[in-house]
C-alpha cells in the first residue's frame, strides 16, 4: 500500500523498541497539548475563589504538569529522555465547559519530538485538579486530552482541526 505508515515502535518481529534517533540532526521543537476539566459551576467558582479544602488547586495543577513533562521517559517506557528548553502550564476557568481548559507548551532543541511531554503534562495537571476538587465534587470529568499543535523536527508543523 503506497504511503502507508508503519508504527516506529515495533520492531521487524512485532516487539517493542525504543526508536532509534542517533542519526537525526537537533532541531528547535514545540509541542503544544490541551484538554479540559469539567465540573459543577459552584466547584468551579470555589476552585477560582481559593476555597478549595487541598489549597491553591492551579497552582498546584500547574507545578505538577511541570514535573511530569520532565519525568515523561519515567513514565511511557519507550519514550526518550529529552533536555526540556521549557515548559508552560496554563490554567484558564472556562465557564462555558464548566471547568478548566489545559494547555501546556514544551520546547527542546533535540532529535525527536516533545509531543508525549507536552501530553504528559496536561494530562497530570488535569489528574492534579480533579485529585485536589474530588472532596467536593466526584462527578469531576477529563475531556479532550489531545495534541493542539508541533513543529520542528523531519516531519514539520502539525495542527489540530480548529486549532
Amino acid at each position: 500500500m503506497a504511503g502507508k505508515k508503519e508504527l516506529t515502535h515495533l520492531g521487524g518481529g512485532g516487539e517493542a523498541r525504543m526508536v532509534d534517533v542517533s542519526a537525526k540532526v537537533a532541531t528547535d521543537r514545540v509541542a503544544v497539548a490541551e484538554g479540559h476539566v469539567v465540573m459543577q459551576k459552584t466547584t468551579l467558582a470555589q476552585v477560582i475563589e481559593g476555597d478549595a479544602k487541598k489549597g491553591d488547586v492551579l497552582g498546584a495543577a500547574r507545578i505538577a504538569g511541570i514535573m511530569a513533562a520532565k519525568k515523561t521517559h519515567e513514565l511511557v517506557p519507550l519514550c526518550h529522555p529529552l533536555l526540556l528548553s521549557n515548559v508552560t502550564v496554563d490554567i484558564v476557568p472556562a465557564a462555558d465547559l464548566p471547568g478548566f481548559v489545559v494547555r501546556a507548551s514544551v520546547k527542546v532543541t533535540g532529535q525527536t519530538g516533545a509531543e508525549m511531554e507536552a501530553l504528559t503534562a496536561v494530562s497530570v495537571a488535569c489528574l492534579t485538579i480533579y485529585d485536589m476538587v474530588k472532596a467536593i465534587e466526584r462527578g469531576t470529568r477529563i475531556e479532550g486530552i489531545h495534541l493542539l499543535e508541533k513543529h520542528g523536527g523531519k516531519s514539520g508543523h502539525y495542527r489540530a482541526r480548529g486549532a
